[in-house]
């Protein structure tokens, strides 16, 4: 089956879920690793992206707490916290040279309604005019939305007016009721997140796409997840990227094992193969490791996110990997796969091409 699925995918036809089903079964991995390859290089030849941003999380003070999470706290615990606008302004402030873009991703503050994140939005684009700002997962615009009594589309409209230039992909966990259940009952159903991005993608904001495995999901629930992703895209063509989340478990309620490097890296490459419609596949190297990283831009991954600076959220549950890499590490680390170092904007425009040989 694997020659007639490579025979397909290599003529520019779309697989099955059941054929991505057998992929993620196959023992192949080093054909599937080069399938991939040649899918992601039809889109975006030997380039490999990253970004100069950082990442900001507002507050972990949370009112949901969901039981994978071990960033999140509530008021009054130990380690919560929440960071003011001169806070975060300051931390822009002292961020290398270049930055073009933040990551804002947070707790649902028990105080925080629209009026505050609109104030945050503006008070960042009037001291930093030039830098791009993707925030707020679809579970923070629904909360927010709720806090404020407004509708979702009401609440994406005053966060773009107020400066808001882009999405993330979190909150998407696994789509699956009966996992969702299980796995994080307080947050937004898997519906609720789709049609959020579907409303943002409407108003012109761009958005990304996450899968979070690893944990409770079957491969069929994966896939699942994978399909729903393809229709959306297909409908509005609004998502920038797609990012396989590995399962951390320490620090977390469910607990459990963490997925095999191997699966990590067959996540990346049926994603890349079954998801024809998504530009480009991200390997995250805060959950995957730099290394793993690495191979995974053999494995059908184009963009390594970025220099990051300060990652909270996988760090509390267990990441081992630094909490930023400065330019010269992830040019390095493209280049020793083979892939040539570009750097972007928040948009995937291209910025600088490295000329750097195959060792570095």
């Amino acid at each position: 089956m694997f020659s007639e699925i490579e025979s397909k995918v290599d003529s520019g036809l779309r697989i099955t879920p059941e054929e991505a089903v057998f992929l993620f079964n196959t023992d192949r991995i080093h054909l599937l690793g080069k399938l991939a390859a040649r899918v992601a290089e039809r889109l975006n030849g030997k380039s490999a992206y990253f970004v100069r941003n950082r990442h900001i999380n507002p507050t972990n003070i949370c009112v949901n707490r969901c039981r994978f999470c071990a960033f999140s706290r509530s008021r009054g615990e130990e380690g919560a916290y929440e960071l003011g606008i001169e806070d975060i302004l300051g931390r822009i402030a002292s961020s290398p040279p270049g930055l073009r873009e933040i990551h804002l991703v947070g707790g649902l503050h028990p105080d925080w309604g629209i009026e505050h994140y609109t104030e945050l939005l503006s008070a960042v684009k009037r001291e930093f005019p030039g830098l791009h700002i993707k925030g707020f997962t679809a579970v923070e615009i629904d909360y927010i939305a709720g806090k404020s009594g407004l509708t979702v589309e009401e609440t994406i409209r005053r966060l773009m007016e107020a400066g808001l230039d882009a999405m993330p992909g979190g909150g998407a966990e696994i789509f699956s009721a009966s996992v969702r259940t299980r796995l994080c009952p307080e947050k937004i159903t898997g519906e609720r997140w789709l049609e959020i991005h579907r409303t943002a993608h409407s108003l012109g904001l761009p958005t990304n796409a996450t899968m979070l495995y690893g944990h409770l999901e079957s491969i069929e629930e994966r896939v699942e997840h994978l399909e729903r992703l393809r229709w959306l895209q297909d409908e509005t063509g609004g998502f920038q990227a797609f990012i396989p989340l590995s399962y951390h478990p320490d620090n977390t309620e469910i607990g459990g094992g963490t997925a095999s490097g191997l699966d990590d890296l067959r996540t990346i490459a049926v994603s890349r193969i079954f998801l024809d419609n998504f530009p480009h596949i991200k390997a995250y190297w805060i959950m995957l490791g730099e290394k793993l990283s690495q191979v995974a831009l053999l494995f059908g991954a184009d963009d390594l996110e970025g220099t990051v600076i300060e990652e909270k959220i996988t760090h509390s549950a267990g990441a081992k990997t630094s909490e930023g890499l400065s330019i010269s590490q992830i040019v390095n680390l493209i280049a020793r796969a083979g892939r040539i170092p570009v750097e972007r904007d928040a948009l995937y425009n291209e910025v600088c091409r490295y000329e750097v040989d195959g060792d570095g």
